[in-house]
């Protein structure tokens, strides 16, 4: 069954948030939504309710279900003043076009916001998904950001 005929969802667009370097192409378009339709499997499959390692390990599962290559824990340098800081880990780097950051809470914070586009920033990427799983419709717990 498809996401439009899944009895208690609606057929919603997530939030986007844009940067103004331009649309998505087709692909990247594709890409996003084939990830958006990934998590859509695993919270349909599992529900609200777990820890975010258990949507962390469920997700690459559904993506190697639709053939979507992908790195986990994708690590990328913070620098400043050509100095590197530190280091952070992306959740997940789908087909190095889509950022996915993960999350199980209670409320999405606008620090939840701000990281996703910090990462964004840092990385390079111009697309990124933060995905709360702790809701009882993912289309409310997602949010699309580009650059």
């Amino acid at each position: 069954m498809n996401h439009k005929g899944h009895k208690g969802h609606q057929e919603e667009k997530p939030k986007t948030t844009h940067r103004n370097d331009g649309p998505l192409s087709d692909e990247e378009e594709r890409i996003v939504h084939s990830v958006i339709g990934a998590a859509i499997d695993v919270h349909r499959a599992l529900g609200p309710g777990f820890m975010e390692t258990v949507y962390e390990r469920a997700l690459p599962i559904a993506l190697r279900a639709r053939g979507l290559p992908f790195a986990q824990q994708r690590e990328i340098p913070v620098t400043f003043s050509g100095h590197l800081l530190c280091s952070h880990r992306l959740d997940l780097v789908v087909q190095e076009v889509v950022v996915v950051e993960i999350k199980a809470v209670k409320l999405v914070r606008p620090v939840h916001r701000a990281q996703i586009l910090s990462y964004l920033k840092a990385s390079g990427y111009r697309v990124g998904l933060l995905m709360n799983f702790n809701v009882p419709l993912l289309v409310d717990g997602l949010e699309r950001f580009a650059r």
